[in-house]
């Protein structure tokens, strides 16, 4: 997963017609860290559908308060340039929800246009 660190790779990378999941995360959180140990075999099992980018909230603020990112971890599936799908929660994500979530993603993504 590609740790993003400027607004302009960020929309480089959201821009493209691959569908990309931007992860917002903070060293700090502890459901952040609860995630870490099994998003690799996550990300390998949508490889072909999707890419990751990891966005550290605190270091990046400014796009995180124009994207209305209040909760971490938070997930946000894009597709040239716009948004098509999100999952916050104030609750711990479990690697369930987060495919579910992924498929949710792929699927909006696959009724869209090219």
């Amino acid at each position: 997963m590609e740790k993003v660190t400027t607004e302009q790779r960020f929309q480089e990378i959201i821009g493209g017609s691959k569908p990309t999941v931007a992860v917002f995360k903070a060293t700090w959180c502890k459901d952040c860290h609860f995630i870490e140990p099994f998003m690799p075999e996550v990300e390998e099992a949508y490889a072909d559908r999707l890419q990751f980018i990891h966005v550290d909230r605190d270091e990046m603020p400014d796009l995180c308060s124009e994207l209305n990112i209040l909760g971490i971890p938070s997930f946000i599936a894009f597709r040239n340039g716009q948004e098509l799908i999100r999952f916050v929660s104030k609750l711990r994500k479990t690697r369930e929800e987060i495919e579910q979530f992924l498929d949710r993603a792929v699927e909006v993504a696959n009724t869209l246009a090219p």
